[in-house]
């Protein structure tokens, strides 16, 4: 079993440098969010995360879904003032940057990142928790708010594993 990472002492520069690699990735995804639907469809992805750029300061990474068609690209930058990340997500399918998230990561070692953003017309607060992160496997998860973050409901996860020659 992979021991996790030791907790961050000081978030900021260099939170992303545990993505840095290639991963195989499983999917869940809620079908038909916010209705109350309860099945998730389930699919694999590959992340290739090409290195921290500007000291560490940023990070880009590319995730292909190969049952799905499409792919995706997330770009994530630090603003040291605010000693926050901001992480934008681009689709293969629209090619349009959605607007970012905002968060940084805590003392326990996870980080969450909200901001606004719409989903089919109906305006939500988005939710990205990083966490689990060990040095061969992360969690990812994406959850919407329709009531101004009192209650969420996750839509996506992904479960991270490292590939070949990057899991050590």
């Amino acid at each position: 079993m992979n021991a996790p990472l030791p907790a961050l002492r000081k978030p900021g520069i260099g939170d992303f440098d545990f993505l840095v690699g290639t991963w195989h990735v499983t999917n869940r995804r809620l079908v038909a969010p916010l209705t109350g639907c309860t099945e998730w469809d389930r699919f694999p992805g590959t992340v290739v995360c090409h290195g921290t750029l500007f000291g560490g300061a940023a990070n880009l990474d590319e995730i292909s879904f190969p049952t799905k068609g499409f792919s995706g690209l997330t770009l994530r930058l630090f603003d040291p003032v605010r000693a926050e990340w901001s992480l934008s997500w681009v689709s293969s399918r629209t090619g349009l940057l959605q607007p970012p998230v905002v968060g940084r990561f805590h003392d326990d070692g996870h980080g969450e990142f909200h901001g606004a953003d719409t989903h089919e017309g109906t305006p939500v607060l988005c939710r990205f928790v990083w966490s689990r992160i060990t040095s061969a496997s992360a969690q990812w998860e994406q959850a919407f708010s329709t009531d101004g973050g009192q209650s969420w409901e996750t839509n996506w996860t992904m479960d991270f594993r490292r590939t070949g020659k990057d899991a050590a």
